[in-house]
């Protein structure tokens, strides 16, 4: 589903700056979720992160945040618009395909997380 879902983000109007699939380890999950850490589902998300490859994109786009967010949809794929990334790819709330920033400083700060500088695009 990796090319199913680039092909939606690139056909919205995303540019991809830097993209690359990678293993988390369980403490990479958890300094990545870690403003989750007191929430019901921290440790079973970061299993679930951690269970096998990931694939990192930063995106670049006039207002990606929001048209991300309107793009992958509920984090709730029962609840998720036809036609969303989550809605046609995801398998319960909890593994739902993919992950979306909730602002243009979390954006950048997770993109800085898993990227290098010199391993962005202009």
């Amino acid at each position: 589903m990796i090319g199913e879902i680039v092909a939606m983000l690139t056909g919205a109007g995303f540019s991809i700056l830097g993209m690359k699939m990678i293993r988390l380890s369980a403490q990479d999950g958890e300094r990545f979720y870690a403003v989750h850490r007191e929430r019901p589902f921290f440790a079973s998300l970061v299993e679930f992160m951690s269970s096998g490859p990931v694939v990192v994109i930063a995106l670049a786009k006039e207002n990606a945040v929001a048209d991300y967010r309107k793009l992958i949809g509920a984090t709730d794929p029962a609840e998720a618009e036809e036609g969303t990334v989550r809605k046609r790819f995801a398998s319960s709330k909890g593994e739902n395909a993919v992950h979306g920033s909730d602002s243009v400083e979390n954006g950048i700060n997770e993109i800085a997380f898993f990227f290098a500088e010199r391993e962005l695009a202009a």
